[in-house]
């Protein structure tokens, strides 16, 4: 007969992982501490030191294949699809996107799976080790540097890379990708790329390089004539949409895709909106025109890539009864999208009111945003989210003012979240929306308890 172990060796092991798991639990909450602060250094636009830290590293951005992803709205959905559509193919992934909405693990993902806590504290140990001891890394710069190791470490056959902020001084443009693909141009982060669409234009352009393939999503005549010219000096093919591959919705829910050469049916995308079907085509456009040839793909792989793609936070529908959902619209061009979107749901359900509950960061056009939203808008909850560049209650209150509009200010994004459910019937539709990161703290909320990890 066997004995029973005795309590106190039962008890051991059981001790030694409760100290391992706290142990690794508060490296990795250091960790972050660490990157976090590295918010102080702000946004610097340059390859200067990424392009040195890189080379410290032996380059690991070149020993895999690449694609590079810009744009002022859909880039990071059209990524989440382009990863999709070629993991659903059998190869392994990589995605790197930005800007997270609960965990900082969240914007480098392979295979589908956020990268580890551990690997987050070991790969930011190294890259401390060395890097210039008198440069100062920004928290994006430090990110794609761990990115890129973390694709190599992996042995990922491709990575989809999402540029941060502009294209042409974005850390992320230190590659020799495959192809690029730049979704669309609104006006965004005007503090840095410029006050015209035109100006804004030439700074995403910087992204293309020579002889490799470019794709533009719908976009005016003289914004393309930019990126046309700009292709042409690189000899680099561009294919836009609506003149070289389009989409034509045969219901709401499935859409044709007419390519270069390809002509793909019946096609269903796992995000809401139309202009998922739009960006879905600048997915295959971009797939088409620089990987058919090393990276092929069935139709079976395709459809099944679309219908799995999950991308937080962008028309997610979180709750029914009221119908609620979150979008990270953050500016005019994605208020827009969330205008006709909002506009189809009154269509579905008469009598329905729209509830919207709004925060914003102060450098945005709060103005020309709401001016495109409040017209469907009958209840406004404005609110602050923890965040030192977001703009305040009264800030809101006062560009929404509006006669008939029934307006609420709570400075708790939680507090405005649970108004908005008791004030709504259940035929209504809620929307937090404004910022990604109100939409990071609701969900947040809803899904995990309160933690650093939260933090952007």
């Amino acid at each position: 007969m066997e004995q029973a172990l005795c309590p106190r060796r039962q008890f051991l092991p059981r001790l030694f992982l409760a100290v391992h798991l706290a142990i690794r639990v508060l490296t990795y909450l250091a960790t972050l501490d660490y990157l976090f602060a590295l918010h102080r250094f702000g946004v610097k636009l340059g390859l200067g030191a990424i392009t040195d830290l890189l080379q410290r590293l032996d380059h690991p951005q070149r020993k895999y294949a690449t694609l590079h992803i810009g744009g002022t709205n859909g880039k990071g959905s059209s990524a989440a699809m382009v990863a999709a559509m070629l993991q659903a193919g059998g190869y392994r992934v990589g995605l790197y996107t930005s800007p997270h909405l609960i965990d900082f693990r969240e914007r480098i993902r392979v295979e589908d799976e956020d990268i580890p806590e551990e690997q987050v504290c070991e790969l930011t140990a190294r890259i401390r080790q060395v890097a210039d001891p008198l440069g100062s890394l920004t928290f994006f710069e430090l990110t794609t540097a761990m990115a890129f190791q973390y694709f190599l470490d992996r042995k990922v056959d491709i990575a989809v890379v999402e540029v941060g902020l502009g294209g042409r001084y974005d850390a992320t443009n230190v590659l020799d990708p495959l192809g690029v693909l730049i979704t669309g141009i609104g006006l965004d982060h005007e503090m840095y790329l410029g006050h015209t669409l035109e100006a804004i234009a030439r700074e995403k352009a910087g992204i293309i390089h020579r002889n490799v393939p470019v794709v533009l999503g719908q976009m005016s005549e003289n914004v393309s004539q930019i990126f046309e010219e700009i292709a042409q000096a690189c000899d680099a093919p561009l294919h836009r949409y609506g003149r070289d591959f389009s989409i034509l919705e045969d219901s709401q829910a499935e859409f044709t895709y007419r390519g270069l050469r390809d002509r793909f049916a019946g096609l269903q995308t796992n995000l809401l909106g139309r202009h998922q079907m739009k960006n879905a085509g600048c997915a295959l456009a971009l797939l088409e025109s620089a990987t058919a040839k090393r990276f092929p793909l069935s139709v079976e792989g395709i459809q099944s890539g679309l219908k799995k793609i999950n991308w937080k936070g962008r028309l997610e529908i979180v709750q029914h009864n009221p119908m609620t959902i979150l979008d990270g619209a953050h500016n005019p061009l994605g208020a827009r999208v969330l205008f006709d979107f909002l506009q189809s749901q009154l269509h579905d359900c008469p009598g329905r009111k729209i509830i919207v509950i709004l925060g914003m960061m102060q450098d945005k056009n709060l103005a020309e945003y709401l001016q495109v939203l409040l017209p469907l808008v009958d209840i406004l909850i404005v609110t602050q989210p923890h965040m030192n560049r977001a703009a305040t209650v009264d800030e809101l209150r006062q560009v929404a003012a509006r006669g008939d509009l029934k307006l609420f200010s709570i400075v708790n994004p939680w507090e405005a979240y649970c108004k908005a459910q008791d004030v709504a019937a259940s035929s209504d539709l809620i929307c937090i929306t404004g910022s990604l990161f109100l939409v990071g703290e609701i969900l947040q909320h809803l899904t995990l308890p309160p933690s650093p990890m939260a933090r952007n």
